[in-house]
């Protein structure tokens, strides 16, 4: 075959457009919180963080309040339908995500259950088998921003969480933002601590710590890299 005697510029831009079409292309992610602010606010923090445009990654609440059943039903009615006031289109995601307490919610396990069956049984609008999955945590949100600082051993309310959690974050309430900043230079620690507590339970009990956050931050790091 003979040399190649294009133009230096011209075999540049022909590199660059190759490596841009093999570039794999970000995930498009629904992910919808029990919270109103708290949750919403740290994701979308993390989001940022990591220059993660909006146009792939949603974070929204359940306007059907903190019912974790409901919260399954609407982020399953949002990939459905779609949403024209929020310019969601149907089907338009690649992966859903519930996050949602165990709280005192009646319809925890029913959630749970719910999300299993939900599990890759829509395709997006590209013909993909979807992930659907519960992030759930026992008893709240709030004992991941613990695991930062230390270890959870045994069961704990959530107001126990909260006033030990404080002890670390001494001007925290609920749905304030800034806790991504204040405790991102922890994350391995927590996830570390996270995983020990999933080696002993999987989050169906009522009363065993427990918390997938972990795996939905990791995830949000790896489609950054």
């Amino acid at each position: 075959m003979g040399k190649d005697n294009q133009p230096k510029h011209r075999l540049e831009k022909r590199n660059i457009a190759r490596k841009t079409a093999s570039r794999r292309p970000i995930a498009r992610v629904l992910i919808v919180c029990e919270g109103e602010k708290t949750e919403p606010n740290y994701l979308n923090a993390i989001r940022e963080s990591l220059r993660l445009g909006t146009a792939n990654i949603k974070v929204l609440n359940s306007p059907l309040g903190t019912d974790p059943l409901n919260i399954v039903d609407y982020a399953e009615q949002l990939f459905l339908k779609g949403d024209p006031h929020t310019d969601l289109r149907c089907k338009d995601f690649d992966h859903v995500f519930a996050v949602f307490d165990r709280d005192d919610h009646a319809t925890y396990h029913a959630a749970l259950e719910k999300c299993s069956v939900l599990n890759n049984k829509h395709r997006s609008n590209e013909g993909k088998a979807v992930p659907f999955k519960a992030v759930v945590s026992v008893p709240c949100f709030e004992l991941w921003l613990l695991l930062h600082f230390e270890d959870v051993l045994a069961p704990l309310h959530r107001t126990v969480v909260v006033e030990r959690l404080k002890k670390h974050l001494h001007d925290y309430t609920k749905g304030q933002a800034g806790h991504w900043a204040g405790t991102q230079a922890l994350r391995q620690g927590a996830t570390h601590r996270a995983r020990l507590l999933a080696d002993n339970t999987d989050g169906t009990s009522d009363t065993e710590p427990f918390t997938r956050m972990h795996e939905l931050v990791e995830f949000l790091h790896q489609l950054k890299s």
